[in-house]
C-alpha cells in the first residue's frame, strides 16, 4: 500500500518538490510513502494566496459543500479506514469509527452553516431607551486560519479545523502532522471534489522545525488554532504575539469510582477509555480513581477485562487495539510503568512491547506522585489509585497541571453535584467515559488542558467569526 504524493497542492496549483517526507507504518516499519517537504517560501505562498482570496459562499453553498462531502466520506469510509490504519497503527475498528466520526463533523458543519447566527435586542427596554433596534452578525475573519493538528486522530482533528472554517466562509492554511499526513490531504480532495474552492483551504506538509514559526508569525494569519501537547501549545502563546489563538491540549483525565457504583459498568468504561484509539486521546482514561472498599472487586474486574482485549496487527479485523505512534512513545510508557513500580505499584498486566505495539497494562496501588500519572500517559495505561472520602478523590483529581475532561461512577446526586462545582476540568461525564461528547458540543479545558476557550462546530464557529453590531431606527410597538 502507497500513498505516494509527490506535490505539493498552494491554491490549487500542484508544485513538484524534490524533498519528501517519508512516512512510516508503525506495525509493519515499512514506508508506506513520501509527501513533500514545504519550504518556508511555500508556506508564504500558501498564506498569501488564500489572503487574497476573498470566499463568497451563500450560506447554502457552504452546507452544500460539507454534505457532499459527508456522503463521500461515508461511500468511503473503507478506503479512509485502510488509509488511517497503515499511518498512524490503529486497529480497523477505531478507523472506521474515525471516519464516521469525520461524517458526524461535516453534517453539523452544513447544518450550522444554514442557522441565523445573529441576534435583535429592543432598545426600548429602559427609562433612557430609544426607539431603535440593535442586531448582530457574525463575519468571516479578515485574514487567514492557521491550524496545527496532532496524530492521534489524523483526519477528525482535522475535520475538527476545517469544517468551522468552510461554515463561516474562512480561509485556512493547516499543517497536519509529518506522521500521519495523508489523512489530511484525503480530506483536502474530498472536500475540493464536493466543491470548495481551493483557496479556502491548503494543507502544506513540511517539518516542524523549519515551517513551525510561519505557521505562527506570517502577517496575514488572523487566528492560530492547535491541537497538541503543553509545551508546543506555550511556545505557540509565547510566539505569535497580537493573534488569536485557541488551543487544545493535554488532559490527565480521571474515571471517579465511588463505593455505590455499578462495578461492571464501571469498568466496561475503565477499560474502553483506557485501551480505544490505543489510548492515544487526550480525554482517555488515564488515572482511575476507586474507593478503597471497592477497590479490590473494581481491580478483579478491569484485569479481567483488560486480558480480553486482542492487541495486534492493527488490519485484522478481530484486534481491538494497534500500535501506538512509533515505538519511542511505546518505550516511554514502558519506562514510566517500571519507574511506578520500582515506587511501589504493582503491575498486575502487560507493559510487554514490540516496536510500536505495546499491551494494555493495569497498575495497582499507584500514588499521585508517580509520573505515570503525574504526567499525561498518552498510551494504553490503566493505574489504579485508591482512595478513602470524596474530599480525597477531589483533591487527587485537581492536583494535577491539565484539567480537560473527567468520569463519574456513582448514583448519588450529593456526589454528582460536588464534583461538577469543584473538579477543575472542562467537563464532567456520569457514569461514562471522560471523553464522552458529540462532535457538535463544546469540548475543551482549563489550566494546561488549555485556555477555557472551547472547540467542537459551533464554538470553533464563534471563534472563528468577529461579532459586528449594527443598529437601526425602529419604533415602538403599543
Amino acid at each position: 500500500m502507497n500513498f505516494r504524493q509527490e506535490s505539493l497542492r498552494i491554491g490549487g496549483e500542484l508544485l513538484h518538490r524534490e524533498r519528501v517526507i517519508e512516512v512510516f507504518n508503525p506495525y509493519t516499519e515499512g514506508c508506506i510513502g513520501t509527501v513533500p517537504k514545504a519550504s518556508v517560501e511555500d508556506v508564504r505562498r500558501a498564506f498569501a494566496l488564500a489572503h487574497a482570496y476573498k470566499p463568497t459562499l451563500t450560506r447554502y453553498q457552504r452546507y452544500e459543500i460539507l454534505r457532499r462531502a459527508a456522503d463521500i466520506v461515508v461511500a468511503r469510509t473503507e478506503k479512509i479506514s485502510d488509509l488511517i490504519t497503515a499511518e498512524a497503527g490503529l486497529c480497523k475498528k477505531d478507523s472506521r469509527y474515525e471516519a464516521g466520526r469525520v461524517r458526524d463533523v461535516l453534517v453539523f458543519g452544513a447544518n450550522a452553516a444554514l442557522d441565523d447566527d445573529g441576534q435583535i435586542f429592543s432598545c426600548d427596554i429602559t427609562p433612557h431607551g430609544r426607539a431603535r433596534r440593535v442586531y448582530t452578525q457574525r463575519d468571516p475573519l479578515l485574514g487567514v486560519i492557521s491550524a496545527i493538528t496532532p496524530f492521534n486522530h489524523p483526519m477528525n482533528q482535522v475535520a475538527h479545523k476545517v469544517v468551522p472554517a468552510i461554515a463561516t466562509n474562512n480561509r485556512m492554511v493547516l499543517k497536519p502532522s509529518e506522521k500521519v499526513p495523508f489523512s489530511a490531504l484525503l480530506l483536502a480532495d474530498i472536500l475540493y471534489e464536493a466543491g470548495l474552492p481551493p483557496p479556502m483551504f491548503q494543507v502544506v506538509t513540511g517539518d516542524p522545525a523549519e515551517i513551525a514559526d510561519e505557521l505562527l508569525t506570517n502577517p496575514h494569519i488572523d487566528l492560530v488554532t492547535f491541537t497538541g501537547g503543553a509545551p508546543i501549545g506555550k511556545y505557540i502563546a509565547g510566539k505569535i504575539g497580537y493573534r488569536r489563538t485557541v488551543l487544545e491540549l493535554g488532559g490527565n483525565d480521571p474515571l471517579i469510582v465511588m463505593d455505590d457504583a455499578d462495578l461492571d459498568e464501571a469498568t466496561n468504561l475503565a477499560v474502553a477509555g483506557s485501551y480505544k484509539n490505543s489510548g492515544q486521546r487526550c480525554t482517555a482514561v488515564k488515572r482511575m480513581i476507586v474507593q478503597e472498599s471497592v477497590a479490590d472487586r473494581f481491580v478483579e474486574l478491569l484485569l479481567e477485562k483488560s486480558r480480553r482485549w486482542q492487541y495486534g496487527n492493527p488490519i485484522e479485523e478481530t484486534v481491538d487495539m494497534g500500535t501506538v505512534i512509533d515505538e519511542a512513545a511505546a518505550k516511554l510508557f514502558e519506562s514510566r510503568v517500571k519507574e511506578a513500580v520500582k515506587q511501589g505499584a504493582q503491575l498486575l498486566l502487560g507493559n510487554e512491547r514490540l516496536g510500536a505495539l505495546y499491551a494494555p497494562t493495569v497498575l495497582d496501588h499507584v500514588r499521585p506522585e508517580m509520573t505515570v500519572v503525574k504526567e499525561e500517559t498518552f498510551g494504553p495505561v490503566s493505574p489504579v489509585i485508591r482512595f478513602e472520602t470524596l474530599d480525597q478523590a477531589i483533591a487527587i483529581v485537581n492536583a494535577t497541571a491539565f484539567g480537560l475532561s473527567s468520569g463519574l461512577c456513582t448514583n448519588r446526586l450529593d456526589v454528582i453535584t460536588r464534583c461538577v462545582n469543584e473538579l477543575q476540568v472542562g467537563s464532567v461525564n456520569i457514569r461514562e467515559v471522560p471523553g464522552y461528547r458529540l462532535e457538535l458540543t463544546p469540548f475543551g479545558g482549563i489550566k494546561d488542558s488549555g485556555l477555557g476557550y472551547k472547540e467542537g462546530v459551533l464554538e470553533a464557529m464563534k471563534s472563528f467569526t468577529n461579532l459586528k453590531t449594527y443598529s437601526l431606527p425602529w419604533p415602538a410597538t403599543a
